[in-house]
């Protein structure tokens, strides 16, 4: 028998939180040489663990675990980089740059052509994307720190790619299909007095509309790409940032968002910009015999209904995907097992990885599985955030302000028969200043001189209200130019400073709703304090005080969108903009004056949202890597910071979404009205149709949440099934002699997130049509030819005002468990561990659906709804 010499392990003390935290382990090393057998786990006590070394281990040095090397296994067997971008590269460089110009002297002609509005947006959207450029190269020249950094960061990068790669590929095939239908639906539909004397057929209509939703839908898609391309690449270099200076890294990590911001927002505009004026020469707009300008902005409904599309079943599938797993793995590994959240005998703490373990095996006993297997087991849980937060909020962003604008240019189109065809292009105009002010908003977060200097760790949420504050103003003064430029007339002089006011009015909107999410979800204020001390009392005092606190939310945000709308309607209806009548008209596009102003700086809000998954990863990675605790607590208050922006930018899109919903109804209005011929101003829900319709809309948001929710539960059950079978049929999991299946939990979480997003998304789309076609049907038996366009707006304006509220309660609801769940990790109440932290827990994983699959969903659904109604509105009359 040898002599050993024993070398104790000690969890979270030594060396970090790769072992587990109730154990403490001894390596018994040989004092001589000689062969040994294989590695073998055997049990001295309940809380030891004795393992025996062979020869690599033995002829290596034993050094403590952080400086032991560490490799992860790769996605796949290769990079995948998308089709387009692999057909660019393939390309010698000097004709892809003549390309590319002959292309930008396409665009700027055929703007010259149209507007000298149109040309400048063209130049400010380019020069965005080549400021996005500066940004991603400057971000990129940062060190990725140590091999061990690049490794995890590599595996994430590659998890979140994959699983895009194959969502949006199903989510492509979906939009073909639809494609199909809608062209199918427009070559037989009716067309409008106006289309008919310009000329406009219903083929050339049919592919016009589906060119736009192709395109919207590629550019969403795009625009989520981006959002996850720069954070998988980011996040290494904000925590090797973090070794040197907590102000490098946040500068690091808002640039890297600003990069996606700038591309999402100027492609959402530029998308729409070159559309309008494709359509201006090709179409001949207001030449002798053609159509109008004035009409021209409905043919770009596609577009946004595209958008929507793919936003929609982006952020389904991602918050399924991210969502399904970690609520299985709390719920066995953390509650029935009593092992910690990241322990590697949790085969579904995983899941959240595409990934084949087929070339993995075990490296000397149980440290392989604690250096390898649980590094990989962290970093999987950070794929979700990349899809479900960066992808999935970046096709959102893109969509509400592809949807705001398209609704705002057809009420300009209203405006603009009586009054400058300024009201058409001014939603362009105010959202290429976006671009300019938040740029600099962006660039004004700037790093220390010396980044090696260890000063105190300042408040990262100070730092990024002081650059929303600078873009908060610039945007007031850049807002009054915009309407003064596009908005005066001398038909009413004073028109352009009331229409200010209205943007005045959004801009406020935007700010308060930002205080009061933040308010609701930062456990430095009293909601989520209360909330984390209702845990001490247990897990159903836990979820009475969330649920109530999620109740309680809805209401200031209510008030707030209400003063924003009646105060901008009046603003526009007192500006003296009147009709042939004399009766005012401004009213309507005061409000949606107002919702281009809360969206006047989306191009920062986005960026503190891409923020946040950015910090976030760069913890998991500094803590994965065995960083200094210096490290460690500069990322974490990052990370604390990211939670409190990305549940402050849901809440900002809520109340986007509110505002141009409204915006979207009246455009659906405006439509019915062309195409019937005849005034369709007001909907009277003391019709029993028309009442019905209103009930179906509030019963399609419950049903969708019900259903967005259910998705997560049933894959979590098959995920809790799973686990629960491996430790039973595996009872050597627990004591490190047998490896969990992962593979198996991984492919049930991939395929249900695919397969249980089409459900709720397809209930979204097919609803409104079923509906308004089944009363149309019945109002032609009935001689009322509007019954079936009066029972959808019924249906859209409840499923608006139901899906606001519902919105707001599951996002705010969540956001406070999770949060709550974090204060206590700080220490609060006993800390980790301690029953009110288990009481969180439960909590937490109540609200994980809340906050990241229904809510986040719901007001893109909204949304869609309305222009998916404006799509489709020939088919209801």
């Amino acid at each position: 028998m040898r002599i050993y010499n024993e070398i104790e392990i000690y969890s979270e003390l030594e060396f970090g939180t790769c072992c587990c935290p109730s154990r403490t382990f001894k390596i018994q090393r040989p004092s001589s040489g000689g062969d040994l057998p294989q590695p073998q786990v055997r049990r001295v006590n309940s809380t030891t663990h004795t393992v025996l070394m062979d020869d690599e281990l033995e002829n290596g040095n034993l050094g403590p675990y952080a400086d032991k090397p560490r490799t992860f296994p790769n996605m796949r067997s290769k990079a995948y980089t998308p089709l387009i971008f692999r057909i660019l590269m393939g390309i010698n460089f000097r004709v892809l740059l003549i390309l590319i110009l002959l292309g930008l002297g396409g665009i700027f002609y055929v703007g010259a052509i149209t507007s000298p509005i149109i040309v400048f947006v063209f130049s400010v959207c380019i020069i965005s994307f080549l400021l996005s450029i500066y940004l991603t190269k400057w971000v990129l020249s940062k060190d990725e720190g140590p091999s061990e950094m690049v490794q995890i960061s590599d595996a994430i990068r590659d998890g979140a790619e994959g699983f895009f790669r194959t969502q949006y590929g199903t989510i492509s095939k979906m939009a073909l299909l639809l494609a199909v239908v809608i062209l199918f639906i427009y070559l037989f539909r009716s067309m409008t007095p106006q289309q008919e004397a310009s000329g406009l057929g219903r083929a050339t209509s049919a592919y016009i509309t589906v060119a736009a939703f192709l395109l919207g839908a590629l550019c969403s898609g795009i625009a989520g790409y981006v959002g996850m391309w720069v954070s998988v690449r980011a996040n290494v270099r904000v925590s090797s940032a973090a070794r040197r200076s907590a102000r490098e890294a946040l500068q690091i990590a808002v640039r890297a968002g600003g990069f996606s911001a700038l591309v999402v927002v100027g492609m959402a505009v530029i998308g729409i910009a070159i559309l309008y004026a494709v359509f201006y020469v090709w179409l001949g707009v207001d030449s002798p015999g053609s159509m109008k300008v004035t009409d021209l902005p409905l043919l770009l409904v596609g577009y946004g209904f595209g958008a929507s599309f793919v936003a929609l079943f982006a952020q389904l599938g991602g918050g399924i995907y991210t969502k399904a797993a970690d609520v299985g793995a709390d719920l066995v590994g953390k509650i029935e097992q009593g092992i910690p959240e990241d322990d590697p005998r949790n085969p579904a703490v995983i899941a959240d990885l595409v990934i084949s373990f087929s070339n993995l095996s075990f490296f000397f006993g149980f440290i392989y599985i604690l250096v390898d297997y649980l590094d990989t087991i962290t970093f999987g849980i950070k794929v979700g955030d990349n899809v479900g937060d960066c992808a999935a909020r970046g096709a959102d962003l893109f969509e509400s302000i592809a949807a705001e604008i398209i609704s705002a240019m057809i009420l300009g189109g209203t405006m603009a028969k009586q009054y400058p065809s300024g009201f058409i292009l001014f939603p362009l105009v105010v959202h290429s200043f976006d671009l300019i002010i938040s740029s600099i908003g962006i660039l004004s977060i700037r790093g220390t001189r010396d980044s090696g200097s260890k000063s105190p760790i300042e408040d990262p949420m100070a730092i990024l209200q002081k650059g929303y504050s600078i873009t908060i103003v610039l945007a007031v003064l850049t807002f009054g130019l915009s309407t003064r430029w596009m908005l005066y007339t001398e038909r009413a002089p004073s028109a352009w400073f009331n229409f200010a006011l209205c943007g005045l009015v959004g801009i406020s909107t935007a700010y308060l709703f930002v205080l009061i999410t933040k308010y609701y979800t930062d456990y430095k204020h009293e909601p989520v304090r209360t909330l984390a001390l209702a845990s001490s009392t247990g897990h159903g005092t836990n979820i009475i005080a969330g649920v109530s606190l999620g109740l309680e939310s809805t209401a200031l945000p209510v008030l707030v969108i209400s003063i924003a709308i009646i105060s901008a309607y009046w603003l526009g209806h007192t500006s003296g903009l009147v009709d042939e009548a004399g009766i005012p008209t401004g009213g309507l596009f005061g409000t949606a004056v107002a919702t281009m102003g809360m969206l006047s700086t989306a191009a920062y809000i986005l960026t503190m949202d891409m923020f946040g998954p950015i910090a976030d990863n760069a913890g998991g990675i500094v803590e994965m890597s065995q960083q200094p605790e210096s490290v460690r607590e500069i990322t974490d208050v990052l990370d604390a910071v990211g939670n409190t922006t990305k549940a402050t930018t849901k809440g900002f899109a809520i109340g986007s979404a509110a505002l141009a919903s409204f915006l979207l109804f009246s455009a659906y209005m405006d439509e019915v009205a062309a195409f019937a011929q005849e005034p369709f101003k007001q909907v009277d829900i003391a019709i029993p149709e028309v009442f019905i319709g209103g009930l179906l809309g509030s019963m399609l948001i419950f049903l969708f949440s019900a259903w967005a929710c259910s998705a997560v539960g049933r894959t979590a059950q098959e995920v809790v099934n799973e686990v629960r079978r491996q430790f039973i049929e595996r009872p050597g999991i627990m004591d490190y002699k047998e490896k969990p299946d992962y593979g198996r939990c991984v492919a049930i979480v991939a395929s249900a997130s695919l397969r249980e997003m089409k459900k709720p998304g397809a209930l979204a789309i097919v609803s409104p049509i079923v509906v308004g076609f089944l009363f149309r049907i019945l109002g032609y038996y009935t001689g009322r030819p509007l019954l079936g366009a009066k029972v959808v707006a019924a249906m859209l304006m409840f499923a608006t005002v139901s899906g606001i509220l519902m919105a707001l309660f599951l996002n705010t609801a969540g956001g406070a468990w999770d949060n709550a769940k974090k204060y206590i990790e700080t220490g609060a109440l006993g800390g980790k561990g301690s029953d009110c932290h288990k009481a969180a827990i439960t909590g937490d994983t109540v609200g994980d659906p809340f906050k990241d699959t229904a809510g986040p969903s719901i007001h893109v659904l909204i949304k869609m709804l309305a222009t998916i109604t404006l799509v489709m509105a020939p088919i209801f009359l």
